[in-house]
Formats: C-alpha cells, sequence, structure tokens
C-alpha cells in the first residue's frame, strides 16, 4: 500500500477528513473525466465512478465512490462521510437500480441491489477492512441506516479481473 494511501486510512476517521473530502468531491469528478476513470480518489483507495439517473432530473449524476470487489460485483456503502442524511447516489439507485460504474477507465452497466440482512453484515466487514473509518461515519450520522449496495454488472461488462483491486 503506497504510503500516502495508508496515511489516508489512518486520518481518514477524523471529522475534519470528511468535510475536507467533501469538498474535493467536485476536483475529483474533474480529474475522473478527464482520465476517463483511470484515476479517481487521486489512486490512494479502491475507487470508481458511479453515474445514477437524477430521481428528479433524470439526468446523469456522477459521483466518485470508494469501493471493494466481491466476486463478480462492486461494494459501495451511503456513508456520506458520517453526515446525517443519504447521500442524493444512494437515493438515486434506490428509485432507479439501473446505473453505470467506470472503474480503471472501463464502462460497466449495472445493477445495483441493496444487501440486507447476514449478507449486508458480510460486506459492510469487506468494506471497514478497506477503509476503517466508515465505523466512525456510523457514529456520527446519528442513527441513520447507512446503505450497503452490490452493483452487479448486467452482463454486458465484467466486473472482475482488471477491474477489481489491484
Amino acid at each position: 500500500m503506497p504510503v500516502l494511501g495508508a496515511l489516508t486510512r489512518r486520518v481518514g476517521h477524523h471529522r475534519w477528513f470528511g468535510a475536507a473530502a467533501r469538498l474535493l468531491v467536485p476536483a475529483d469528478r474533474v480529474v475522473g473525466r478527464l482520465t476517463r476513470g483511470r484515476v479517481v480518489a487521486l489512486g490512494l483507495v479502491p475507487s470508481l465512478v458511479v453515474t445514477t439517473t437524477g430521481r428528479r432530473s433524470g439526468k446523469p449524476r456522477s459521483n466518485p465512490l470508494l469501493y471493494v470487489p466481491d466476486g463478480d460485483a462492486y461494494v459501495v456503502v451511503g456513508t456520506n462521510f458520517g453526515q446525517a442524511r443519504q447521500p442524493s447516489w444512494a437515493l438515486n439507485l434506490l428509485a432507479d437500480p439501473a446505473a453505470e460504474v467506470a472503474v480503471k477507465g472501463r464502462r460497466v452497466p449495472v445493477r445495483a441491489e441493496v444487501a440486507t440482512g447476514a449478507e449486508r453484515e458480510r460486506l459492510w466487514r469487506l468494506l471497514v477492512e478497506e477503509w476503517p473509518a466508515y465505523e466512525a461515519y456510523v457514529r456520527r450520522a446519528g442513527g441513520r441506516e447507512i446503505l450497503v449496495f452490490r452493483l452487479v454488472s448486467d452482463g454486458r461488462g465484467v466486473p472482475g479481473g482488471s477491474g477489481g483491486r489491484d
């Protein structure tokens, strides 16, 4: 793991980190767009760009997210850096589970599945292993349900292989 990535994981639980990261999301979107999804989150953590359909606007909405691979799927979580409200991208997926992810320059059409029960717990452990700060985000979210999604390929792309974590 690169030194900068390890440092990022160590400070990720601090409240100031969440605030700073939220400010950097627009810049991260631009970098992701310019590199066609090859560089997201400055390459510090395994990241993808999910493009959802806006539930009110009907327009495409793209957001960079940390992910963990799970077999044929990408797993993402709606912590919103510990804020009390759900992230818009998660609400968009609840309204319309059809989406697209860009991972390392590959675009894959996916369908979002909300994980529940034992499956959610298994996926949560994978997520926290990759980003321990998620535990702090849950505490700060004030009891809000944290949604965990499996983004499963709709068959026109293959999530495993080069799209997974290095």
